[in-house]
């Protein structure tokens, strides 16, 4: 109990605390089940409990802002144990928290697709992207996309290849967080753009992945889908949604 907390009669009540550190670790316990469905799906309401509970004793939370607390779960998933023969786990909680950070970040207008028109085929390898804010993008030696798009709503369970590895990149343009799989030099390409890169560094990035890839295909799938937010043409210039 800590030093100087009294009961209603002035005296220690280490029995009554017991009971709010207790309301506390169910409160926490849920908000991570609330937040990890596919996880809970995947090893069982007992399981996952015993495995959130022993994470939130571990690290209570830092911010009273409860859509902050999990942060550190697919790491905690990774190092527990009991969970090792799921190795996959801690990747399918990494693709979770990442369209949780994606769905509360903060909202900016996409770059309309014919603004990349105007600018002059010499500048285009000085280019260099904004991403939307909440873009996250998760890498596994595993195929945890798939995994994950098997257990969530609607998903149908089936065999998978555990010696495939998968990437997953997640967007929220609009009001819906998108969640898809990229190749490897897909997502080499958006980390590059996302750290400032110029387009031309950014596809050196993405060809020592995979020789075969296509830069066009790739840039005008980014900006479709809503991930680009503005661009700098390196050179003085600028344009915006």
């Amino acid at each position: 109990m800590p030093p100087g907390l009294l009961g209603p009669g002035g005296a220690p009540s280490a029995r009554r605390f017991a009971v709010y550190r207790d309301n506390v670790l169910v409160g926490l316990t849920e908000a991570l089940r609330v937040s990890f469905p596919c996880v809970a799906k995947l090893v069982g309401d007992e399981f996952f409990a015993m495995m959130a509970r022993s994470f939130a004793a571990a690290r209570p939370p830092a911010s009273p802002v409860l859509l902050r607390y999990g942060a550190g779960f697919p790491d905690y998933i990774e190092s527990f144990a009991p969970a090792a023969v799921l190795p996959y786990l801690a990747d399918v909680a990494r693709i979770e928290r990442a369209a949780t950070e994606a769905y509360h970040e903060r909202d900016e207008v996409s770059l309309d697709p014919g603004a990349l028109t105007e600018v002059p085929l010499s500048q285009a390898p000085f280019l260099r992207f904004r991403l939307h804010p909440s873009i996250r993008t998760v890498r596994s030696r595993f195929p945890a996309f798939t995994i994950w798009r098997m257990n969530t709503a609607g998903g149908v369970p089936a065999p998978v290849d555990l010696s495939e590895s998968q990437d997953t990149l997640v967007l929220r343009p609009d009001a819906e967080v998108d969640l898809r799989r990229v190749l490897p030099a897909s997502h080499d390409f958006v980390i590059a753009l996302g750290q400032g890169l110029t387009l031309l560094q950014a596809m050196q990035i993405a060809l020592a992945a995979d020789p075969g890839f296509d830069l066009a295909e790739n840039l005008q799938a980014l900006v479709r889908m809503g991930a680009v937010v503005g661009v700098d043409s390196g050179r003085g210039g600028s344009r915006h949604a």
